[in-house]
């Protein structure tokens, strides 16, 4: 049994080494990267500017727990909360999204003194008891029930459903502003503002899982400030935010608003704020704001979505924002992808059967837009003889 085989499927492509977007192979094959690692590497594969914040960190201190200050860890910090909506300024350090959701729900819990969680069907939120709890595919779950127990699921973009769902025992509603592994279902226009108003009315957290959609990949920092999905931007009581943040590296942050903050409960982590680690997310952000790629990912991501809705490839839907797109085909997505990886030498991941997900760094230029074009035109065009 391979090492992976809990939770991936070992590809048969060995990888040595990355470079931007590209990925290279032990034998030497160069691959387009449209999101092999789950948005993981925003600022390209091996961006200079964070190898050498990792280099210089690991130099100096590789490790010391977060009782004592570090300059790094303290910077995050800082750049984290500028960084925010609204006014979320106290910042929870841990090392993924799953732990970063996790500590929001436990805080919103202790905070509110409420038991009950709100999330939406066809969420994604961790795999750990808690956030599976909010997780809402049985594939998940069902291995490792009974979970929590106090958790109602919402049918996602639907406010009558959201507001009759939440009373005065809601402790928190979490919902993604795009979901991710639910098949890339960005929320309809109105929906966030109408959970802001819902749990305020109600002293409920309101939760916003920015795992995949934050830093940039929507075309705006967070995709909660994103106009085309929530009017002129909805700020959460807690947000979370994890994959990219340290370019690859294992970093998660919790943001709280300081009512939540003031009545979070005890909640620890040994490797809360790794200074190698914090180091690489200060740069990441470094790299992120100076290159403007928030608004690279805007540009490519719409010239994407145009050129695919213009071409001749027979899709049922393209859908996102900004570098964060899914592309539901009419066949099953991992032939599909398949035929990307082998035939044409560009990965990307699955977002159920039907959807192709591309997450791909946010450095990514049209050229390479055009390349996955073409090439989902040659996988999927129709030819003469088959439309005889």
């Amino acid at each position: 049994m391979s090492e992976y085989s809990f939770v991936f499927s070992e590809k048969p492509i060995t990888i040595e080494s990355g470079e931007g977007v590209t990925l290279t192979s032990e034998d030497g094959t160069d691959y387009l990267d449209f999101g092999a690692s789950y948005a993981c590497t925003p600022t390209g594969h091996c961006h200079p500017q964070v190898v050498e914040a990792v280099k210089e960190q690991a130099a100096e201190l590789l490790f010391v727990q977060a009782s004592y200050p570090v300059k790094a860890r303290t910077d995050l910090h800082t750049r984290l909360a500028a960084l925010a909506p609204g006014v979320l300024e106290n910042v929870w350090l841990c090392n993924s999204g799953t732990e970063a959701n996790e500590a929001a729900l436990k805080f919103a819990r202790s905070a509110t003194g409420g038991t009950k969680l709100v999330a939406a069907t066809r969420a994604f939120h961790g795999r750990t008891a808690g956030t599976l709890s909010a997780t809402w595919k049985p594939k998940y779950k069902k291995p490792f029930e009974p979970l929590l127990e106090d958790v109602e699921f919402v049918t996602y973009g639907d406010s009558d459903e959201l507001e009759a769902a939440v009373d005065d025992d809601t402790a928190a509603v979490i919902l993604e502003p795009i979901q991710g592994e639910g098949g890339i279902n960005p929320a309809p226009a109105g929906y966030l503002a109408a959970a802001r108003e819902i749990t305020a009315d109600t002293n409920t957290a309101l939760i916003f899982d920015e795992i995949q959609t934050g830093l940039g990949r929507t075309g705006t920092t967070w995709a909660c400030q994103n106009e085309g999905i929530a009017g002129d931007g909805v700020t959460p009581d807690i947000l979370t935010t994890a994959k990219g943040l340290a370019s690859g590296l294992p970093l998660g942050a919790t943001l709280c608003a300081d009512w939540i903050a003031e009545e979070a409960g005890p909640h620890g982590s040994t490797f809360s704020g790794n200074p190698v680690v914090c180091a690489a997310a200060n740069a990441t952000i470094d790299v992120l704001v100076d290159e403007q790629l928030a608004g690279n990912a805007a540009d490519v991501g719409d010239y994407l979505q145009a050129e695919l809705e213009a071409s001749d490839v027979p899709l049922r839907d393209v859908r996102g924002e900004g570098l964060m797109v899914g592309i539901e085909v009419k066949r099953g997505a991992n032939r599909v992808l398949r035929d990307l990886a082998l035939e044409h030498q560009i990965l990307a991941l699955p977002a159920g059967r039907t959807v192709v997900r591309l997450l791909p760094p946010l450095v990514l230029e049209r050229k390479h837009a055009d390349e996955l074009v073409a090439a989902l035109e040659s996988i999927l065009a129709p030819t003469e003889a088959s439309q005889s």
